[in-house]
């Protein structure tokens, strides 16, 4: 459940779901567009921001003639700075798993973004360190991430089976998470255009996702908790159904957005979807060791180390 009121010119958003608690700056009744120059020059202010750890002291989203559509423009014109520079696009974050926060920001969907070669990261054994650099507001969130098979075209509505069967394989992970703006507040555009927040993504064990399997796992996904905890001492415990009651739905909802905005760009053989947090976001930072442990499905727990 999430209500939202008016203060001083913010809108202050409460609800009982995970990680989404906070301010969100009101959009500028503007509705002219950015120009493809505007987009470029912004891509590449956000693109030294998180090379830098700079701060961005004002909105996107308070800029004339931004918009969710411009956010995605912006989050193309990165994929290909990136990608030129060497960088290699490896998958898609999700944003806004949470069917409360889209009728309050007025989304039809969720949002998306994508992770790359350098910022996505594999366990030894379920366990690993990381070294955020140029950090400025950690916090970390556990997710079921999914590898694809093939290539995922949604048809009809939503099918957590139907979806399943185009994956090879999940696993339990940690998204680490960076905020580019003051006090973490920021639109859904704002997120899109700063690379979904995220700054370093650990995959644990893989579990292969087998064709006889998929209707208990369907069931499983939506039931599982998980719990988390940080040097030791228990923080939470969150469950599948925070992220759209269940992670593989949340596959199909994140297919079918895709394809909608950008018809020939649909997720590809191969790609890496990190499925929305499960429970709050934590702030973290140097020497935090965290765990999750997964009971529900047959996940092995997963320890990350922030160094």
């Amino acid at each position: 459940m999430a209500r939202a009121v008016s203060c001083a010119g913010k809108i202050a958003v409460y609800t009982d779901e995970p990680g989404v608690d906070g301010e969100l700056s009101p959009k500028p009744n503007d509705h002219m567009s950015m120009s493809p120059n505007e987009i470029e020059s912004l891509a590449r202010e956000l693109l030294s921001a998180y090379e830098t750890g700079q701060m961005v002291p004002v909105l996107p989203s308070e800029r004339p003639g931004f918009d969710l559509g411009s956010a995605y423009q912006v989050e193309a014109t990165l994929k290909k700075i990136r990608e030129a520079a060497g960088s290699r696009a490896v998958g898609r974050k999700v944003g806004y798993a949470n069917k409360a926060m889209w009728r309050i920001l007025k989304l039809e969907t969720l949002v998306w973004a994508h992770m790359y070669d350098d910022t996505v990261h594999y366990s030894d054994r379920n366990s690993a360190a990381l070294s955020i650099a140029n950090p400025r507001s950690l916090k970390i969130e556990p997710e079921i991430v999914f590898g694809l098979r093939e290539a995922a075209i949604a048809e009809g509505p939503p099918d957590a089976a139907t979806t399943l069967a185009s994956f090879e394989w999940l696993a339990i992970g940690f998204e680490i998470i960076d905020c580019p703006f003051p006090e973490w507040k920021f639109q859904p555009s704002d997120f899109v255009a700063s690379f979904g927040l995220h700054a370093a993504l650990l995959v644990g064990e893989k579990m292969r996702v087998r064709p006889e399997l998929i209707p208990s796992l369907v069931d499983e996904l939506s039931r599982f908790k998980v719990r988390m905890s940080r040097n030791g001492d228990f923080v939470e415990e969150g469950s599948g159904r925070n992220a759209l009651k269940n992670p593989a739905l949340c596959l199909a909802e994140l297919s079918a957005a895709v394809v909608r905005r950008f018809p020939d760009q649909p997720l590809s053989t191969g790609e890496i979807v990190s499925s929305g947090t499960l429970t709050a976001g934590h702030a973290t930072g140097k020497g935090d060791e965290w765990r999750a442990d997964v009971e529900g499905v047959s996940l092995p727990s997963l320890t990350l180390q922030l160094a």
